[in-house]
């Protein structure tokens, strides 16, 4: 389904779409439209959408509610346009986002089950393949509409610069001559795979965040230190108890926060969005402790085995414990780096790992400094069998104005 995107290619193609990817996310333009869209989402979108639950005293389901605000920020940034599917307003957008989430079930099922059993299915048309073929076909046409929609309007707009990133992939196929046999094909393929990896993974992590910030109240109350530092040192502190209005932090503000950083480190060293990795030999190797590798063979890693193993993070492994990330001066400790693969290592390494931060800190600051979270009675919470670590049954939550 993702075609030949940059997470299905390799060797030429691969270098190719990695180098045209960087150029994109290196961008200062870039950098600053996600930083833009993430507040704008939250102020315009999540957090009035929390307070109509706070007024109605509602149940609410975090995990699909950070869902839908990472498919708005990622979707804004690659196709120039808003949703909209936090406030519920776009039918066409909803169905396309749900179609994204029916098809990564598919997926794991395929690797759940024999091969001849689900190839069966998909010549059938039946259970979970019935499911993919139907995804795939609202996933394409929306992609092609989405695609024709941003090439009018670049030419309606002449030489207006854009900086969403389908627009730099457009002015790369028409400007620079680069990937231009791919035509729309690889436009559809490059957004499709940059959307799947910031809805989910995004969504995810937040959704794990929360549940950990929630489950140790003592983190909670240092990260709320740290913004309410913040606030004082603004010139509008007064200003927003008068007129009784909702905080929204700037992403600048959010990058010397020591502890919140911690925190988001420490939810994705247990909880890593992608809890497994697969690759398969070419040719026989050798790995650095030994073992020998034979062609085809299936090298499997688990980013959320490695979290939980005491002779890498030490007999405490176990805990939600940001404190481990901070150097006794106080400072973000890079040295774990090392061992922190959540993000991918070496030439793979994950380029939106700036971009899931940014998203990220701009919720998780804002929701905890304006909401009290408390999770439902009896609800339980534990790793759904997915491809992305998402939640089994959700995340159950009340919310209730935080009182200063």
């Amino acid at each position: 389904m993702l075609g030949d995107g940059l997470f299905n290619s390799d060797f030429d193609l691969w270098h190719g779409q990695r180098r045209l990817a960087g150029k994109a996310f290196a961008s200062n333009n870039f950098s600053r439209m996600v930083s833009n869209l993430s507040k704008k989402v939250v102020e315009d979108e999540l957090v009035p959408l929390l307070s109509r639950l706070v007024e109605n005293s509602s149940t609410v389901d975090l995990e699909e509610t950070f869902m839908n605000y990472a498919f708005d920020v990622a979707f804004f940034s690659i196709f120039g346009r808003n949703p909209k599917c936090l406030s519920r307003k776009s039918p066409e957008t909803i169905k396309f986002s749900k179609s994204m989430g029916d098809a990564l079930e598919a997926i794991f099922f395929r690797h759940v089950t024999p091969p001849f059993w689900w190839k069966l299915c998909r010549l059938l048309k039946i259970g979970e393949e019935k499911k993919h073929h139907n995804a795939w076909e609202t996933i394409d046409q929306s992609m092609a509409h989405y695609i024709a929609f941003k090439k009018e309007e670049l030419l309606e707009g002449g030489h207006q610069e854009q900086s969403d990133l389908l627009s730099s992939y457009i002015y790369f196929q028409n400007e620079k001559q680069e990937f231009t046999s791919g035509g729309d094909k690889f436009l559809r393929d490059s957004a499709l795979t940059l959307l799947f990896a910031a809805r989910d993974t995004t969504g995810a992590s937040l959704s794990w965040f929360f549940y950990s910030v929630l489950s140790n109240p003592a983190v909670e109350a240092k990260i709320l230190d740290e913004l309410n530092n913040i606030v004082k040192q603004s010139n509008t502190e007064n200003e927003m108890i008068k007129t009784n209005k909702s905080w929204v932090f700037n992403s600048e503000d959010l990058k010397g926060l020591v502890y919140l950083n911690a925190a988001c480190y420490e939810t994705l060293r247990l909880y890593p969005s992608l809890p497994l990795n697969r690759k398969e030999a070419l040719h026989e190797d050798v790995l650095p402790d030994g073992t020998v590798v034979r062609p085809k063979m299936m090298i499997i890693m688990s980013t959320f085995a490695m979290a939980r193993m005491k002779s890498l993070w030490g007999n405490d492994c176990l805990e939600f414990k940001p404190e481990r990330w901070i150097t006794v001066e106080g400072q973000l400790n890079s040295e774990l780096m090392d061992k922190f693969h959540t993000f991918g290592a070496g030439p793979r390494i994950c380029l939106g790992k700036d971009f899931a931060f940014t998203m990220m800190k701009s919720a998780a600051a804002s929701l905890l400094f304006n909401f009290q979270f408390e999770l439902v009675k009896g609800h339980r919470v534990y790793p759904k069998a997915s491809l992305v670590l998402q939640m089994k049954n959700g995340l159950l939550v009340q919310v209730k104005p935080r009182v200063s």
